[in-house]
Parts: structure tokens; C-alpha cells; sequence
């Protein structure tokens, strides 16, 4: 993606100087949170962190994955293996910000938001073992069980990326909990199109040394479409006046010029959290998504018990972390109530589009809800 008269990709050292860089992680409060020790039986105890924004009704469980961009490369410099594997990693609660502002605050009356750090990440503990997504749906479970979300149909799952495998894994284990299903960006398996030549230097060049602004604006280039980079920053802020259960700081938060600027901003503050990000975690993590498989015939049988009108599975054309014939083939096992393979759209269609996914979320929600007699 060359720079061009119109648009100029700003330095990482730019951007930590703006004065917005302070506030690109809003301190949006939630109305509980805790630390869960899981997986009693199976390799812990372990300590899973969650909180819950909003004390409505109808309960949303956002999942896991946004874009990473720790040690990202672009689509046109890895495999498709590789490069979903580095997606999702390294992901902390607040990368769901966007909806937990909407759902859990702004519409909190309504909505009640449960989010989650996995393990190997955030506040969560990184125990050295083998990840899967299987093991870590089982945690969410766990979870959901804590937290008293366990009656049946009860709960609108979401996953993007790696976390949509996790929400794969979930609702295989549990279906008759979910109410509705919200796959985004995701597979039932990652598969790698190159030839052996061509992924073996994509493998090289993957562990070649980076420095973090090509590292930021690789995954930007990656996960968005350019037209939407180059855009003045479109996010919706918190509103002093509005926004309940919100901490602001001196002056509000600050728009950015564009917004790669705001995503480089949040990336960077992540990347500069020592505690809450470690290559380990990252690596841990790893091994889950680059394992992870579903088969047709298991995702019919979820499908089948969970009901394919409560089910949704959305993939943009863009996305260059997960190609979309990863969302093709998945709507092709499930046969979703809703399918959509978006045009123009990269990997993250909820931060790209954030007021349609939102409007979005809230038909799935409201389908779920009529599903169940609610």
C-alpha cells in the first residue's frame, strides 16, 4: 500500500506524541467483575478475567479477537495459515470497546455485556501448556456458569477471528445455552493455499525482525480496507454528558487524524502493557488457532442443535488475516440463518462498521430472543 499525496501514514513516534494517544482505551467501568479460577481437572487451576457491562436482559458474550498487530505481516507477505494464526493473539477485553460502549453503557439497560480475557492474556493467567479452543470454550463456560448465565437459550454469543473458533467450540459443547451465534472472520479450519517455495519464505520473512512501525501498519494493511485507513478517524466516543459509568479524562477523549491512527494507537498502548502481553502468551495462544478444526459434519450437527436462524456467519472480501473463502466454506457446512460475505470489508467488520454491525448484533439478539419466547 504506497503512500500516496493524499494520505501519509504517521510514525508510531507521532502518534504516541498526539494528545489523543492518552485516551485511545476508554475507562468505560463495569457494572461487576472478578477473577475465576478454571479448568479444575483439566491442567489448573487457572485464573480467567471477565466483566460484565450493563445490567439488561438480554446477555451478550463478546469473544475474543479483534486484529493483533504484535508481530503481523501482510496478506501479501504470508501464508494463509500464518496469517490467521497471528490474528486474535494477544487480544485483551478492551479491544471490544466499541460494542461494550454501545451494549453495556449506552444501551445498558437493555443489554448486559460479558467479556473475557483468554487464557495466556490480559489479566488472565498464561499457565505453559498446550492451548486448544476447545479447552478454552470450556473456560468460557465456566464462566458463564459463574456468572449465572446458565439457564438455556439464554446467551448471544459473538466471536471474531480466533475467537470465532472458540464460539465454534462453545456451542458444540453447550448449544442449547446459546441464543444466538455471531461468527465473524473466522474458519472451521485454516488452510494454506501457497505453494511449499512460496510458504517457506513467507515463514522466513515472518520471523525476520520488525520494527513496530512496520509491524502496526502491516496488520492495518492486513485487517482494513485502505479506503477506510485513510478515513478521518469515524469512532464514536464516549459522551461526558450521555455516557454512563465512564471515567474521563482532563479534556475528553480526543479524535485522531485518521483512523489507522486510532488503531495503531490502541495497538501500541497494548504492545506497551509488559504484563498483559508476552510473547508467550502470544505463542501459547497460537498453537490453539493453528489447531483448531471443525468438520463439515460436526458444524451441521451444531448448527442442527443450536437452530440455523439463530445463527449468523459474516466474512468480509478484504480481509487479508483470513481469507474469505475461509467464510465461504464455513457458510457452506452451516447453512446459516444469515450469510454474508461483505464487499470492500477486512477483517474486522465491528471496528469498520461498527454502527451497521451494532444494528447488526441487535436483529441477531432480537431473533434469538423471539426464538426463545422472549
Amino acid at each position: 500500500m504506497p503512500e500516496t499525496e493524499e494520505f501519509k501514514f504517521p510514525s508510531v513516534e507521532e502518534i504516541s506524541k498526539n494528545p489523543a494517544f492518552p485516551t485511545a482505551i476508554w475507562e468505560l467501568e463495569p457494572h461487576r467483575k472478578g477473577l475465576l479460577p478454571v479448568a479444575v481437572g483439566r491442567g489448573g487451576p487457572l485464573n480467567i478475567s471477565w466483566e460484565i457491562h450493563g445490567d439488561g436482559p438480554i446477555k451478550i458474550l463478546v469473544g475474543v479477537s479483534p486484529p493483533d498487530a504484535a508481530v503481523a505481516t501482510s496478506s501479501r507477505e504470508a501464508s494463509a495459515l500464518f496469517r490467521a494464526l497471528i490474528n486474535g493473539l494477544g487480544i485483551f477485553n478492551t479491544s471490544w470497546q466499541r460494542q461494550t460502549l454501545h451494549f453495556g453503557h449506552n444501551k445498558g439497560a437493555e443489554y448486559s455485556v460479558l467479556i473475557i480475557d483468554n487464557r495466556g492474556m490480559g489479566k488472565s493467567s498464561r499457565p505453559i501448556m498446550r492451548y486448544s479452543t476447545s479447552e478454552m470454550a470450556r473456560d468460557v463456560l465456566e464462566v458463564l456458569d459463574h456468572v449465572g448465565w446458565a439457564s438455556e437459550r439464554q446467551v448471544h454469543v459473538c466471536g471474531s477471528s480466533m475467537g470465532g473458533m472458540i464460539a465454534q467450540e462453545l456451542a458444540c459443547l453447550a448449544p442449547s445455552r446459546v441464543a444466538s451465534l455471531s461468527l465473524l472472520s473466522t474458519a472451521a479450519a485454516l488452510e494454506n493455499n501457497t505453494t511449499f517455495l512460496e510458504n517457506l519464505a513467507n515463514r522466513l520473512r515472518m520471523l525476520a525482525p520488525k520494527s513496530v512501525d512496520r509491524s502496526v501498519r502491516y496488520t492495518a494493511e492486513a485487517c482494513f480496507a485502505r479506503a477506510w485507513l485513510t478515513r478521518p478517524d469515524g469512532a464514536e466516543l464516549p459522551d461526558e454528558r450521555g455516557t454512563p459509568r465512564c471515567r474521563f479524562p482532563p479534556g475528553g477523549y480526543r479524535r485522531f487524524e485518521s483512523n489507522y491512527a486510532r488503531f495503531a494507537a490502541q495497538d501500541v498502548a497494548k504492545q506497551r502493557d509488559r504484563v498483559g502481553f508476552t510473547k508467550l502468551g502470544f505463542l501459547l495462544q497460537a498453537v490453539a488457532a493453528g489447531w483448531h478444526h471443525k468438520s463439515p459434519a460436526q458444524l451441521r450437527e451444531m448448527a442442527d442443535a443450536v437452530g440455523r436462524n439463530r445463527i449468523l456467519v459474516l466474512h468480509g472480501t478484504e480481509d487479508g488475516m483470513i481469507p474469505v473463502p475461509h467464510g465461504r466454506k464455513l457458510i457452506e457446512y452451516i447453512q446459516p440463518g444469515k450469510g454474508l460475505i461483505e464487499e470492500g470489508v477486512g477483517h474486522a467488520p465491528f471496528i469498520e462498521r461498527t454502527r451497521w454491525f451494532n444494528e447488526l448484533l441487535e436483529e441477531m439478539c432480537a431473533t434469538g430472543e423471539r426464538l426463545s419466547g422472549r
